[in-house]
């Protein structure tokens, strides 16, 4: 009686552990692995409240990766000539990284490198305490910014080829780093409008796709020292005549066949904000892994959201694995997003706060019926 009472105890959990797969709620991981938040770094004032919308927000949202937009706001030790304007203390980074430590978020640093050396007419503190890193010189930077303008200026950039550059930028990049605890860097990298130009003696007549790449290559070498990983936006590593993304959201300077220099293991966040264009599908056929990043309207973050999750599922094991999510991101600074969002006086279709809200509930409700 014993024997047969155990036989069909055995029998009970195997029919049991043959089913539940199709009974439980799907994991997160397998819909999307990366649900991610991009926004500037908190003002200091402002640590306390971003730890709340961490907790508060992100977290019973299920997001698990925050990039976190520092640049020279931080308080540098390795280079402090470079200390912007109201920088973050390593207390303050500490208390954001227990944060999202104890909610299972990665948190990963921004520093801009390359491009957005500038903003109108105020320059990086890269290129204010070092001028000589500038890519065009005799660029200068107008008292009243307008754009279009006959210098083509949106941001300056560093020179790739100028040979001290990157004994400063690494610096900063490691001692953000291990500020952080982070095991991955975002360089930024987009909007590069100014490379291998003519002004540049170092630059001049090279091919601009190897430059970019590059660069890419040289700063994900330097990660890979300490096994950390490069992010980085996508729209230079897109070709904007044959896509018709145009200048902006693609490259229309030569940058875009650089896609195939870089190495494969770096992380690709492919920004569209008035459509969700199928693009992530072209760099994860280039053995890239890839997120999709909406902004503002509600109807192209979902739009993301659905594509992502239809791309992967119908996809082989190896392009569904580098098909990773979705990344909703905000531009208007951190202070002035959690004014919009507590304050709930905003467009309901289209808002950095309404994109946010509309893309992660689209996320968890194709999690919850998966």
């Amino acid at each position: 009686m014993k024997s047969k009472i155990t036989f069909y105890l055995k029998g009970l959990i195997i029919v049991t552990l043959l089913l539940l797969p199709n009974v439980i709620r799907a994991d997160d991981n397998d819909i999307l692995p990366v649900r991610g938040f991009c926004i500037a770094a908190p003002a200091p004032a402002e640590v306390d409240r971003f730890v709340k919308f961490i907790e508060e927000e992100l977290a019973p949202r299920n997001v698990n990766v925050l990039i976190l937009r520092v640049d020279y706001r931080y308080q540098y030790k390795s280079h402090q000539e470079l200390v912007g304007n109201n920088p973050l203390s390593k207390s303050e980074v500490r208390k954001l990284v227990r944060t999202c430590r104890k909610n299972k978020i990665r948190i990963i640093p921004q520093v801009n490198l390359l491009g957005h050396q500038s903003w109108h007419s105020t320059p990086s503190r890269l290129l204010e305490v070092y001028p000589e890193f500038d890519e065009t010189p005799d660029v200068e930077l107008p008292e009243d910014y307008t754009w279009p303008n006959k210098d083509g200026l949106y941001c300056k950039s560093y020179c790739p080829l100028h040979p001290d550059v990157h004994s400063v930028v690494f610096d900063i990049v490691d001692e953000i780093c291990k500020a952080f605890c982070a095991d991955a860097f975002h360089a930024g990298m987009d909007e590069v409008f100014y490379i291998g130009m003519d002004q540049c003696e170092r630059c001049k007549g090279k091919d601009r796709s190897e430059l970019f790449a590059g660069e890419v290559s040289k700063i994900r070498d330097h990660l890979a020292k300490k096994d950390r990983e490069l992010w980085i936006w996508g729209d230079r590593l897109l070709d904007g005549e044959t896509t018709g993304l145009g200048m902006w959201e693609a490259s229309k300077n030569d940058t875009y066949r650089a896609v195939d220099m870089i190495p494969d293991d770096v992380f690709i966040c492919d920004w569209h904000y008035t459509r969700a264009d199928p693009t992530p599908v072209y760099f994860a056929v280039k053995g890239l892994n890839v997120a999709a990043c909406p902004y503002k309207s509600v109807a192209t973050g979902t739009g993301h959201v659905e594509n992502m999750v239809h791309f992967r599922s119908i996809s082989h094991r190896k392009m569904k694995d580098r098909l990773q999510g979705v990344i909703q991101t905000v531009w208007s600074g951190c202070g002035n997003f959690m004014d919009e969002y507590y304050g709930n006086e905003y467009d309901p279709e289209f808002s950095e706060s309404a994109c946010f809200i509309a893309t992660f509930e689209r996320i968890n409700s194709i999690s919850e019926v998966e």
